[in-house]
C-alpha cells in the first residue's frame, strides 16, 4: 500500500484496522494486492467515514482481477501504478452487504434454492446454479445481479440492475472478491451505498 504521506507501507493480506486506520488520513491510498485486499481498504474507509476524502487507487497482481476487468483499469503494473499514483478520480458505485462486509468486484452464491428480489421484482423462486453480483460498471443503480442456470442445452441467464438484491433460502456458500465467507448463509443482501467510492481510473 502507498500513501502520499508515508511513502509505500507493507501490510498483510486483507488488512485490517491496525494496519489502515493510520494511514487514512492521505488524500489518496494506493492498494498492491487483490479484490480481496482492495475490499479489505474501501471497508476501513466506510467505517471511518473516509469515503468521501480519501481516493482510492490499485494496482492488480491478478491478472484475473474482476475489478479491474469492470473498471478498465491498465493490465500493465507499471501503467497501472502510474494512474493509481497520478490519474483522476472517478467515482464509481460502492458496494455493501448485510452483514458488515463491501464488494469491489464479484459475489457468488451457489448453489442456491430460494426466494430473490431485485429491488421489488421477484427474479428468483425456486433453483439456481449460482448468484452472480458486480458492482455496476455503467452506474445505473448500482448493481448488476445475474442469475444462473446451467443446463444440458447450455446456461440460461436472468439479468438484472437493481439497487438493491435481497435473497432469503437454503444454507448456501458466500464467496466474496475471491474469499470464501467462514459460515454458509441462509439469507443474504448487497445493496449501493448512498456514497460513492472515490476509485482513480484515470478516465
Amino acid at each position: 500500500m502507498i500513501t502520499e504521506r508515508d511513502g509505500v507501507q507493507a501490510v498483510p493480506a486483507r488488512p485490517g484496522k491496525d494496519h489502515v486506520d493510520p494511514h487514512l488520513d492521505a488524500e489518496r491510498l494506493v492498494v498492491f494486492g487483490t479484490d480481496a485486499d482492495l475490499a479489505a481498504v474501501a471497508l476501513r474507509l466506510l467505517r471511518k467515514e473516509k469515503l468521501g476524502s480519501v481516493a482510492l487507487g490499485y494496482v492488480p497482481v491478478d491478472k484475473n482481477s474482476v475489478v479491474a476487468a469492470l473498471w478498465g483499469l491498465s493490465p500493465d503494473p507499471a501503467r497501472a501504478l502510474d494512474i493509481a499514483l497520478n490519474g483522476d478520480v472517478d467515482p464509481v458505485p460502492f458496494v455493501r452487504d448485510d452483514v458488515g462486509g463491501v464488494l469491489m468486484g464479484l459475489g457468488v452464491l451457489s448453489p442456491v434454492r430460494g426466494v430473490g428480489y431485485s429491488d421489488a421484482d421477484n427474479v428468483l423462486r425456486g433453483q439456481a446454479s449460482r448468484i452472480e453480483c458486480t458492482p455496476d460498471p455503467e452506474g445505473g443503480l448500482g448493481l448488476v445481479v445475474r442469475i444462473v442456470n446451467k443446463r444440458l442445452l447450455g446456461t440460461k441467464v436472468k439479468e438484472s440492475r437493481p439497487r438493491a438484491f435481497q435473497l432469503g433460502c437454503l444454507p448456501t456458500t458466500a464467496v466474496l472478491d475471491g474469499h470464501k465467507h467462514p459460515r454458509p448463509v441462509d439469507k443474504w443482501t448487497w445493496y449501493r451505498h448512498t456514497e460513492d467510492l472515490r476509485l482513480v481510473r484515470g478516465v
